[in-house]
């Protein structure tokens, strides 16, 4: 059975995303007690109807001293070797209190902080982070559309594989603040920059005529071939250890030309290795 605890911070995207997991055929479950996930995970794999072999259930700050029974449920899980994955959705506080502005709707704990929305994100982020720690995957939805955000959900599990690494190719731009999901950060501002060139600058990474440019240098070459060398000895290591989910972050200033380039070329290379990869292009429509 596959088994996913959808978590995070309030305002960060869990209804969207449990929404998402029906789409791709989960069975979902919207804020439940953490102390009935054992009994819950228990009448799933009883259950003869197939519906219920694929189920992603949302536990957040609704629930009651949330942390401390959430941790016992999940010890639970494993005491019990129940298979399970935790993804975790995180947000920057200043797009979690727009979001609240925007959609006129109030933090949970908004009430016990004097109506301050940034105390309350700040206690919410406190409590959670031992979660944020021991989670599987771990999104950050600051910068993605909806549309971003299922084409992530469903690229992670829609073929879901308990034991399986999923390697998530993502570029940005570093003048957009650093992806705060990333394992693993390269900074590409070094590589010839198209931006300055007139007849490529309103082009991006996804255009021939970009990625010619840019990898048509000595340097973007060695570059390249010492990039794929340390990630390809990075990739087994990160198995052994039992990693669900890598996320590699290419970054250039804007996130349209150079990062993109290099992670399309990234993205291929594992492709090429039969492995399980995915890829992100958080800022190229900015």
């Amino acid at each position: 059975m596959e088994f996913i605890i959808v978590t995070g911070l309030s305002g960060a995207g869990k209804t969207r995303t449990i929404h998402i997991f029906e789409d791709i055929g989960f069975y979902c479950v919207d804020n439940i007690p953490p102390q009935l996930l054992m009994t819950f995970y228990d009448l799933c794999q009883r259950s003869k109807d197939a519906g219920t072999k694929k189920v992603a259930v949302v536990v957040d700050i609704r629930a009651d001293n949330l942390l401390d029974n959430l941790l016992s449920a999940i010890e639970k899980l494993k005491n019990n070797n129940k298979k399970f994955k935790i993804l975790f959705l995180d947000s920057s506080d200043d797009v979690l209190i727009k979001r609240f502005s925007e959609t006129r709707r109030k933090h949970p704990l908004l009430e016990n902080y004097g109506g301050s929305v940034s105390k309350a994100i700040s206690f919410e982020r406190n409590i959670l982070k031992t979660i944020k720690n021991i989670s599987n995957y771990i999104i950050d939805t600051s910068f993605l559309s909806p549309a971003q955000l299922k084409k992530r959900i469903s690229s992670l599990f829609l073929n879901f594989s308990t034991n399986s690494l999923t390697i998530s190719c993502m570029s940005f731009g570093f003048k957009f603040g650093l992806p705060r999901e990333a394992d693993l950060v390269f900074d590409v501002r070094c590589l010839k920059n198209p931006y300055y060139i007139e007849s490529l600058k309103n082009l991006t990474g996804m255009d021939k005529e970009v990625q010619k440019y840019v990898l048509e240098s000595n340097e973007t070459e060695k570059f390249i071939k010492k990039l794929f060398s340390f990630i390809d000895y990075m990739i087994p290591l990160y198995c052994n250890e039992g990693k669900s989910q890598l996320v590699i972050a290419i970054g250039c200033t804007g996130g349209k030309h150079r990062s993109v380039t290099i992670s399309n070329l990234l993205y291929s290379h594992l492709l090429e290795k039969d492995l399980k990869v995915c890829i992100n292009h958080r800022d190229i429509k900015r």
